[in-house]
This record gives structure tokens, sequence and C-alpha cells, in this order.
């Protein structure tokens, strides 16, 4: 993938060693109003100003970001500057913020008023609006927040253990979450959480396959699109990225997990089907053909 010297996203929250305890505070557009008239009030006065330095300086050493108060919600980017990663692993991140960067000029261009998540960058476990996870969850989106989560040694999980190595192999997995942000902003994901425990779980895990098959769909539209207006690709991306799907199936990792394979717990898909859809949003690029809920046959 051609991705060095390229654009990256300043919608990055690099949390990188820090604990999920130190979770950046979102204050909120509201709270926000009422605070900023206080704050320049304060600063008015000698007391006034000791006072807000003493807010400012606990905010920044208990590692939230002090423009929240006067912003009312989180920077765009977030950097913890006292982390110092191996090579390989800033190597990851810098091409991670190339990858959102690119995902971002796609949906810009197909989507109206396309609203950009943030990737957070994190290390062994990570506090977000849908609650705490550790790496073994994988990457994941949250909704609540609108932002993609990683640890960057799941890319070393993907080499070492999925079998599935390469750079566009890693493109995918952050497109794929990127996915489900679209299905946010499109109401996809509302309409599921609604369904939750008014249905059966088998129920449920048939529309959670059809979600996930669908960013993957999404994920296929953005490599289109993107080797379409920036000759991203190079020879055996494409293999990359449908060996990763294929390598992240249900019935696969089942099958290698336990030796045996339980269709009715499927929640993302089996290896064709994830390969499948993917490549049916590359070769078509039309958002129109990805709506997998509607689907006779997945």
């Amino acid at each position: 993938m051609k991705w060095r010297g390229r654009r990256t996203s300043n919608n990055i929250d690099d949390r990188r060693g820090m604990s999920s305890g130190r979770r950046s505070v979102n204050m909120g557009g509201g709270l926000a109003k009422l605070l900023i008239p206080l704050v320049l009030k304060l600063i008015t006065t000698k007391k006034g100003l000791i006072i807000v330095a003493v807010v400012l300086g606990f905010m920044y050493f208990t590692g939230n970001n002090p423009l929240q108060l006067l912003t009312g919600g989180s920077t765009n980017q977030i950097q913890n500057t006292n982390y110092k990663g191996s090579e390989s692993e800033n190597e990851l991140a810098q091409f991670s913020a190339v990858v959102l960067a690119d995902t971002e000029d796609i949906w810009n261009d197909l989507l109206k008023n396309y609203r950009e998540p943030t990737l957070v960058l994190f290390t062994n476990s990570v506090s977000s609006a849908c609650g705490s996870a550790s790496s073994a969850t994988g990457p994941f989106y949250c909704p609540g927040d609108e932002k993609l989560y990683i640890d960057l040694s799941f890319f070393k999980e993907m080499e070492t253990r999925l079998n599935a190595p390469g750079d566009f192999a890693q493109a995918y997995v952050i497109a794929h979450e990127v996915g489900h942000h679209i299905q946010n902003l499109m109401g996809t994901t509302d309409k599921m959480q609604r369904l939750r425990g008014r249905i059966s779980q088998k129920e449920y895990n048939k529309l959670s396959v059809k979600l996930e098959l669908q960013a993957d769909f999404l994920a296929g539209v953005w490599a289109h699109h993107s080797q379409k207006m920036n000759q991203i690709m190079e020879e055996g991306d494409l293999e990359e990225a449908l060996n990763a799907a294929f390598a992240i199936g249900d019935d696969r990792l089942q099958k290698q997990s336990s030796g045996r394979v339980v269709p009715d717990s499927f929640t993302h898909g089996t290896s064709e089907q994830r390969m499948r859809w993917f490549t049916k949003g590359f070769k078509t690029g039309d958002l129109k053909q990805g709506d997998t809920f509607n689907t006779q046959s997945l």
C-alpha cells in the first residue's frame, strides 16, 4: 500500500501507555456555556487566576485535556507525549493516521455532512463511552463517543496468530471500524440497539452478522474509491484484505478455538461471507448495493 509521505489525520487520540482510568472527560456543550463566563471572570483577578491555574493543573496531571474546559468537549487530537513506543509501533501509529485520513477524504466526498470519527490508540486496556475494554476485545467502534479503538499490538496478532499479514490487511481493519461509524451516522446502529432484549439472542446474532457484513461492504467501498482517487493499492493488496476477511470469519475462528462450528452463535459472518461482501463493495463502490438487512441470501 502506498501510504508513506501522505496526509495524516488530526483525529487521533493517542492514549498508548496510559491506564484505562486516565480517560478524557467530556464536559458537554451546555456545561461549557456556563463555565466559560465564570472562567473569564475569574482570570480578571489575581486570586481567580490562581484558582483557574490549579484546576487546569489538576486536569492535566490526571490525564485530562485542559482545553476541554473551554471547548466543551474533547479536542480532535490528544497526544500522550510521555509515551515512547518502539520504532515499529510508532510506524504503525503513523500508518493508522494515514489510513484514517484517507477514509476522511473518501467519506467526506461520498456523504453529505459527514462527521469524522476519532481513532483512539491504546495499550492493554481503555475506557470508552461504551465501557472499559482490554486488548483481547480487538479493535472496536463505540457509537456513544463516535470513536474507533485499537491496540496496535492487534496488527502483530493478525500476522502471527491469524496468519493475515500486510499493510492493506491492517487498512481493511480500520476501514471496517469506520464502516460501523457510517452505520451509526445512518441510524442503523440505533435500530439494532433498540432491538436488544426484545428479540431472542439467536435472532439478534443474525442481525449482528448483517451489521458486520455491511461494515465489510463499506470497507470495500472505501477501497474502491480510494484506489480510484489516489491509486493507493499495490500488487497483492486486495489479496491481503481478502485474506484478513477470511481469517476473522466466525466459522474459521470457532473451528480454531474449539474444533467445532456453531452457526447460531455467529455474530460477524463466515469467512466466505466476509470476503464476498468486501469484494462487492470494492468492485461496485455503490452504497446502494450494501443493504445486507434486506438481502434474502447473505
